[in-house]
C-alpha cells in the first residue's frame, strides 16, 4: 500500500510540474510573439499585415481561387494593407507562384504588393504521416505550422484560407491577432459520423474497420471526441466565411456560433466562360469533361465505373458510343496525386475504356478555356462537394452537368425540377449513365434550354460577388485593427 501512495505521488507531481513547465512555454511564447508584432507596428505604424495561411498556394484548384482573389480584392480596396501569404511551397519563387495564378485562374497580382513566408513544416499537416488517427494527426500538425508561421511573422489579422481551424488558437491567443478562416469543407461533419456508424466503406473509412463492429465503435468515439475539439478551436474565430449551404449547416452545428458565420459563394471564372462558344471538333466526338484535382474524395473511378455502365446502355447505339470521349481535366500537387492518376489510367485500361478516356493533367488557364470550346457534357463525383467550383463554371462555359446529389450541387447549384431545369444530378455509376444517355438523345432544343437556363444562374457566383461579399465580411476586423493602432 505505501508503495502504491508513493507512485500516485511520484505520477502527481510529474503531471504538475509538466503542467507547470506547458504554461510557462505558453507564457514565454506569447511574450515573445507580442513582442515581435509590437516591435513592427512601431516600425510601420499605418500599416496593417494581413496574414494569409494557405500552405499549398501554388496547387491550381478551387482552394487557390479563392485565395487570390481574396488577395486581389484587398489590395485593390486598402491602400494601407500589406498582404503576407504563408506558403509551403518553399522550392518555388514568389515570381513563379504569381505566374502560376496568372496562367491558371487569370488572376494578376504584382511580385512588390505581396510578401511571402516560407514554412519548411508542410509535410506535417499531409495524410501520408498519419495513416492512423489521420484527422487528429493532421490537426496537430497544422498547429506546429501554425507556430512556425507565427514565428516568422506575426499578422495583424490572420486569415486561414486552406481550413486548418486548429491554427486559431495560436493566433488569437499567443500573437493577439484578430482571426478569422474561409471553411470549404468541415475536418468532420455529422454525414462522417453517419456513415462511420452505418459502417458504409469509403476513402476515409477503410474495409477492415467497417466490417469491424469492435473497431467502429472506437472509430465512432474517436470522431465524436474529435468533432467537441473542432468546435471548441472553430469558436476562437472572430469571424467565419463559409462557402455553401451545406457548409454552413456543419459549421454551425459544430462551432455553434452563427451570428459570427457569414455564406461567401467561392469566386466563379463565369464572366469570361460565358462568352465560351462550342467550335466541336475535327473528330465530331462528344466529349464528356470532367474537372478537377487528383484527390481521392473527387471519386475520378465513379467517372470511369459510369462510362462502363453507359457503354451497356449504348450497346445497340455502337456509332455513338465510338463518338463519345470522356476527357478528365485534373492537377497534381503531389507524388500522391500523381499516383492515383496513373491507377486511375490503369483502370480505365482493366474497364477497356482507354481509347474513350484522355487525362488532361495541370493545365494551363488557356488550355482549360480551349477544353470547354471542345466539351458538351459535364461530369462531377464527389459525393458532399462542399460547394463545387468547376460544376459552376462548367455550367457558364455551356456543359450540361451531371453532379452528385448532395453537399453544394444538390443544395446551391443544380435545380433539376423541368420548368427551371440547370442540370442532372445523380448517384451511383448507373445513375450517371442514364443521365447521361438522357442528354445524349434529348432534342437539341431541350438541352439549349438547359443549356441557357444554367448560364443564367451563374452571374451570383461571380468574381465580383464573391470580392464584394468577402470585403464586406473581412471589412469589420481591419476597421477594428485600424482604430486600435490609432488610440
Amino acid at each position: 500500500m505505501p508503495c502504491m501512495c508513493s507512485m500516485l505521488c511520484t505520477l502527481t507531481m510529474g503531471m504538475f510540474f509538466t503542467a507547470v513547465a506547458g504554461i510557462v512555454v505558453i507564457f514565454l511564447l506569447r511574450t515573445i510573439l507580442r513582442g515581435k508584432k509590437s516591435r513592427r507596428a512601431k516600425e510601420d505604424p499605418n500599416a496593417i499585415f494581413i496574414g494569409l495561411f494557405h500552405p499549398y498556394c501554388n496547387a491550381g484548384g478551387g482552394g487557390e481561387r479563392v485565395l487570390w482573389c481574396a488577395v486581389r480584392c484587398l489590395l485593390k480596396k486598402y491602400s494601407d494593407v500589406k498582404v503576407v501569404i504563408y506558403t509551403g511551397d518553399v522550392g518555388i519563387s514568389p515570381r513563379d507562384i504569381l505566374k502560376k495564378a496568372k496562367n491558371t485562374f487569370n488572376v494578376s497580382v504584382q511580385e512588390k504588393d505581396v510578401e511571402f513566408v516560407y514554412l519548411h513544416r508542410r509535410k506535417w499537416v499531409e495524410a501520408v504521416k498519419y495513416p492512423y488517427f489521420t484527422l487528429l494527426g493532421q490537426s496537430l500538425g497544422s498547429m506546429w505550422l501554425g507556430l512556425e508561421a507565427a514565428w516568422k511573422f506575426p499578422p495583424d489579422v490572420f486569415v486561414d484560407t486552406m481550413g486548418y481551424a486548429f491554427t486559431f488558437p495560436i493566433f488569437r491567443f499567443l500573437v493577439g491577432s484578430r482571426v478569422s478562416g474561409y471553411v470549404h469543407y468541415p475536418t468532420i461533419s455529422g454525414d462522417m459520423l453517419r456513415r462511420v456508424k452505418a459502417r458504409t466503406l469509403a476513402h476515409n473509412n477503410k474495409n477492415y474497420v467497417a466490417r469491424n463492429p469492435f473497431l467502429t465503435g472506437i472509430k465512432l468515439f474517436y470522431y465524436r471526441l474529435f468533432a467537441k475539439v473542432y468546435g471548441i478551436v472553430g469558436r476562437c474565430a472572430d469571424i467565419v466565411m463559409v462557402n455553401s449551404s451545406w457548409t454552413e449547416g456543419h459549421i454551425n452545428s459544430l462551432w455553434q456560433i452563427p451570428l459570427k458565420t457569414h455564406r461567401v459563394y467561392p469566386p466563379c471564372d463565369v464572366s469570361d466562360l460565358k462568352k465560351i462558344h462550342f467550335i466541336g471538333n475535327d473528330a465530331e466526338r462528344i466529349v464528356i469533361m470532367s474537372v478537377g484535382q487528383f484527390r481521392p474524395e473527387k471519386d475520378h473511378p465513379l467517372q470511369l465505373q459510369a462510362m462502363y455502365e453507359l457503354r451497356s446502355l449504348l450497346v445497340n447505339d455502337e456509332p455513338l458510343w465510338n463518338r463519345l470521349r470522356l476527357v478528365i481535366v485534373g492537377s497534381c500537387r503531389h507524388e500522391e496525386d500523381i499516383e492515383r492518376m496513373k491507377n486511375m489510367k490503369d483502370l480505365s485500361k482493366h474497364l477497356s475504356l482507354e481509347n474513350s478516356v484522355e487525362f488532361r493533367v495541370n493545365v494551363t488557364y488557356q488550355e482549360l478555356l480551349q477544353c470547354y470550346q471542345t466539351a458538351r457534357i459535364g461530369l462531377h463525383t464527389m459525393w458532399n462537394e462542399h460547394f463545387g467550383i468547376s460544376v459552376v463554371e462548367s455550367m457558364a462555359a455551356g456543359l450540361i452537368m451531371v453532379a452528385n446529389r448532395s453537399g453544394g450541387p444538390l443544395m446551391d447549384i443544380v435545380e433539376t425540377s423541368p420548368a427551371s431545369q440547370t442540370g442532372f444530378l445523380a448517384v451511383d455509376a448507373v445513375e450517371y449513365a442514364q443521365c447521361i444517355a438522357t442528354i445524349l438523345y434529348n432534342d437539341p432544343e431541350d438541352n439549349d434550354t438547359i443549356r441557357t437556363a444554367a448560364r443564367a444562374s451563374v452571374d451570383r457566383f461571380s468574381e465580383g460577388e464573391f470580392e464584394s461579399a468577402f470585403l464586406r465580411v473581412i471589412a469589420p476586423l481591419i476597421e477594428l485593427e485600424t482604430t486600435s493602432k490609432h488610440e
